[in-house]
């Protein structure tokens, strides 16, 4: 099974916030990073932004240094 992953790091922010939130399984990720957009984003957790967290899902590890934008 492939670990799958999103990366606030590819994300604008104004805290520039530097978390990756990973798991097996899209449901798992997608319930623990809407956790973390709402505890500290300060985003509702609606139909909406799961959504959208399901669309930003990348497979594999997260790199461990942001390459340059």
């Amino acid at each position: 099974m492939t670990r799958k992953y999103i990366d606030c790091r590819e994300y604008p922010s104004a805290t520039n916030c530097t978390v990756a939130v990973s798991a097996d399984t899209d449901d798992e990720l997608v319930e623990a990073a809407a956790q973390h957009a709402v505890a500290v984003h300060g985003h509702e957790d609606t139909p909406e932004l799961r959504t959208w967290l399901r669309g930003a899902i990348k497979s594999g590890s997260p790199p461990e240094e942001q390459k340059a934008a």
